[in-house]
């Protein structure tokens, strides 16, 4: 066995004792007396601190003590025959960039290791409390969110779970491992050009991206006021859809769509299916190949917008004007302790014009109205997540800003247009990691949630 088959089968592994079930069938084996939540936290803590693992890398901080005595109230609940949500007692983690009463915040960087702690939870730590989820820990992430790759020099990158030489995808790196790797059922990060999505394609796992501020942005470290979302990842389309529900605050919609038949689907032909890798591309043609014979209708179509967006570059201009005048003063105080390659990123932002900004901010609210209208007779659209592979980290050395680009090229334009979108893992077992992206309208969140569900359940029953 070669040293990339040992980590592929370790990965696999990951589901031989349960741990990696869903969310939703770890909740009926509770339900039915055949699970409880403290078995399903003490799984989760051992594949955190097992020497072996990537846990060290995974998480920033491990919060054991409290899960368990978390899960051992919930199971007391349970047996009771009180649960507060369907998700409590489950075992998630949350990104670093997350307010947590008492606790510093430090998104993944050292230069806000003297900050006050914060007086109280983030809106979305304290909803997964109220619902029973069992919090593990917080999860590993490029410093202040601010790339796609998922490097941190400050404390490590957690390793592909598919080929630990490879990258995870980032920002929010450490939340798509702790999933893939069993480590948690679910986790929570956050999503600016595509860091939810990014990672959750290159580690294998599903990653939902909702309409911004469809969950509360307060209580989280800001990249971009304009472009962040804050959304679930975790292994299948209605673990995330659960999550959602709490974290946003909205009642759960069932995910009751039969199939796709009779659907419409759009793929775009501009820049998203250029130059993609032989594996990306086939697993991309294979999804769609396997969502026509369900009956659903594909086209190809082009959409303005969409090369517009790219022409403008209108991600980069919003995302650096934001992210210089939150960091500005810390970049004065603390400039030494920054990454240098995150500090020279948000450096040039400080090239950029109000007018400039302002404008942008213009052409991005003209373009938004013209992407519904362009879309409005698509249930979703679809397309590859990312154009590559995973890259090794000797790759990513030696060329970041081009895997960069093409890590982040189809994920971010959604961010400027505001849709709601997720990532479906659709390689087969022990081919490199593929996702599948679903884009679906501004705000209309569950139904997109409910078209991914219909999307998984015809990939799943083929094996991919």
């Amino acid at each position: 066995m070669t040293k990339h088959q040992s980590k592929i089968s370790a990965s696999k592994g990951a589901d031989d004792d349960g741990n990696c079930a869903t969310i939703l069938a770890q909740s009926a084996a509770m339900e039915a007396g055949q699970a409880s939540s403290s078995e399903q936290v003490e799984l989760c803590i051992a594949r955190i601190d097992d020497p072996m693992g990537e846990g060290i890398r995974t998480f920033t901080k491990v919060w054991r003590e409290q899960a368990r005595d978390v899960a051992v109230a919930q199971d007391t609940l349970l047996r009771s025959g009180y649960r507060a949500s369907p998700i409590a007692g489950i075992p998630v983690s949350i990104k670093d960039l997350l307010d947590v009463k008492g606790e510093v915040t430090r998104a993944g960087a050292l230069a806000l290791d003297d900050m006050p702690v914060a007086a109280c939870d983030a809106p979305v730590v304290s909803r997964l409390r109220s619902s029973g989820a069992v919090l593990i820990g917080r999860t590993n992430m490029t410093p202040f969110a601010f790339s796609v790759v998922g490097l941190n020099s400050h404390f490590g990158t957690p390793g592909n779970p598919w080929d630990r030489d490879r990258i995870p995808g980032g920002s929010s790196s450490g939340a798509a491992v702790s999933v893939a790797d069993g480590m948690v059922a679910a986790a929570i990060g956050s999503d600016t050009v595509g860091s939810i999505r990014v990672p959750a394609a290159l580690c294998g796992v599903v990653g939902f991206k909702p309409t911004q501020r469809a969950v509360p942005l307060s209580g989280a470290v800001p990249l971009s006021a304009t472009l962040d979302s804050i959304g679930p990842l975790a292994r299948s389309v209605a673990d995330c859809a659960a999550i959602h529900a709490v974290i946003s605050g909205e009642a759960a919609v069932p995910l009751d769509m039969v199939g796709v038949r009779g659907l419409t689907f759009g793929v775009p032909r501009e820049i998203v299916l250029d130059d993609l890798d032989i594996e990306v591309g086939r697993a991309f043609e294979r999804a769609c190949a396997l969502i026509s014979e369900a009956g659903a209708r594909i086209q190809l179509v082009s959409f303005t917008a969409l090369r517009e967006v790219d022409a403008l570059n209108g991600n980069r201009v919003i995302q650096l004007a934001e992210a210089y005048a939150w960091h500005r003063e810390l970049l004065e105080r603390r400039g030494t302790d920054y990454d240098p390659r995150i500090s020279a990123r948000v450096r040039s932002g400080a090239q950029i014009l109000a007018a400039e900004y302002l404008s942008m901010l213009s052409h991005r609210r003209r373009l938004m109205r013209e992407f519904d209208g362009a879309t409005s007779g698509f249930d979703a659209l679809l397309l590859p997540t990312t154009s590559i592979i995973a890259p090794t980290f000797d790759e990513c050395m030696a060329a970041e800003d081009a895997v960069r680009t093409k890590l982040l090229r189809n994920t971010a334009p959604f961010n400027f247009l505001d849709c709601c979108s997720i990532s479906l893992p659709v390689h087969r077992p022990g081919e490199a990691p593929v996702g599948l992206m679903v884009a679906g309208h501004r705000n209309g969140d569950w139904q997109l949630l409910k078209v991914a569900n219909a999307i998984e359940s015809i990939i799943a029953g083929t094996g991919r």
